[in-house]
């Protein structure tokens, strides 16, 4: 294999700064490279679908006193996958303060754009915390254009902050091979925050073609933080409407508390539940409740017609 010369490492090093850290991943196909380009995020492609973050690192997030970093749930996101006709299909979840949620709507909604549910994720948060999921179809560039007002005002709402969050305890402190073992699945290392992500591939949901799947946001994951004997754990549950009733019974009797049940996503078939939780306690006590529920996900008897 060739290797690169020391003058071309540091010219895509300095690319890469200049472009603002932008990561294009592998193989990714050009109209979403113009994407991440246009709305000024970051960004990387895979199982076909492009994923932008949006983290809302200037918030400083207590959960009852406690503070929360910002990979424990604080990281917006949209994703964006190829359909049928050309047409692209694009999703996302927005973290938003109070005053945030109308002025973000009201430029999703006037450029042509959905806004599909608005919910919490927390209860005894400061400050109060939303989460908007936007829908939008087209081409990539058209979507990328659309969204762009909403994306700016969050960013003006970043750059208004005094300093970015602080990372308070951002070197890990829990054991995230057990926690895997536990759950059953493995997850990532994020700062102080390991998270595990599960997807619905018994689900077919499918829109316009496009199939719908864990980097749609079509997922169940588990974000963990703290220490081994005082940990914390939020998450949020993807099920099928008969699956409900046996999951929220599951996590209950491990004391996890359930926050808020809802959808995401408007006018698909089968429908598809969300539940988001939370709880505190000995780190494996917590992943022990977490498998409790996974382990119910495609159990359920199929509900009656």
């Amino acid at each position: 294999m060739r290797s690169f010369g020391l003058t071309a490492l540091l010219t895509l090093v300095l690319a890469g700064r200049l472009t603002g850290g932008i990561s294009y991943g592998q193989d990714m196909p050009a109209e979403y490279k113009s994407v991440l380009t246009t709305v000024g995020k970051s960004g990387d492609y895979k199982d076909g679908v492009l994923k932008v973050n949006i983290p809302r690192g200037d918030l400083r997030v207590t959960i009852g006193g406690r503070a929360a970093p910002t990979p424990f749930g604080f990281g917006g996101w949209l994703a964006m996958t190829k359909g049928d006709a050309g047409h692209e299909i694009m999703m996302g979840d927005l973290v938003l303060t109070e005053d945030e949620v109308n002025p973000v709507m009201s430029a999703i909604l006037d450029n042509g754009l959905d806004v599909t549910a608005l919910h919490n994720h927390f209860f005894r948060e400061q400050p109060r915390v939303f989460y908007m999921h936007v829908h939008g179809m087209g081409t990539a560039s058209d979507l990328a254009t659309r969204v762009k007002p909403a994306i700016d005002l969050i960013e003006q709402a970043v750059k208004r902050a005094s300093s970015p969050a602080a990372t308070s305890g951002a070197t890990p402190t829990l054991d995230g091979a057990a926690l895997a073992k536990i759950v059953g699945h493995q997850g990532e290392q994020n700062g102080p925050v390991y998270k595990i992500t599960i997807g619905r591939p018994d689900i077919d949901l499918r829109e316009h073609g496009a199939v719908i799947n864990a980097r749609m946001g079509l997922n169940t994951w588990a974000a963990f933080t703290g220490t081994e004997d005082d940990a914390m754990v939020a998450g949020d549950v993807a099920m099928l409407e008969q699956e409900v009733t046996p999951v929220l019974k599951a996590l209950r009797a491990s004391g996890i508390q359930v926050v808020a049940i809802h959808h995401h996503m408007t006018d698909v078939k089968p429908v598809v539940v969300f539940l988001h939780y939370y709880g505190t306690g000995p780190a494996a006590k917590l992943a022990q409740a977490v498998r409790s529920a996974v382990d119910l996900l495609g159990k359920a008897p199929a509900a009656q017609k």
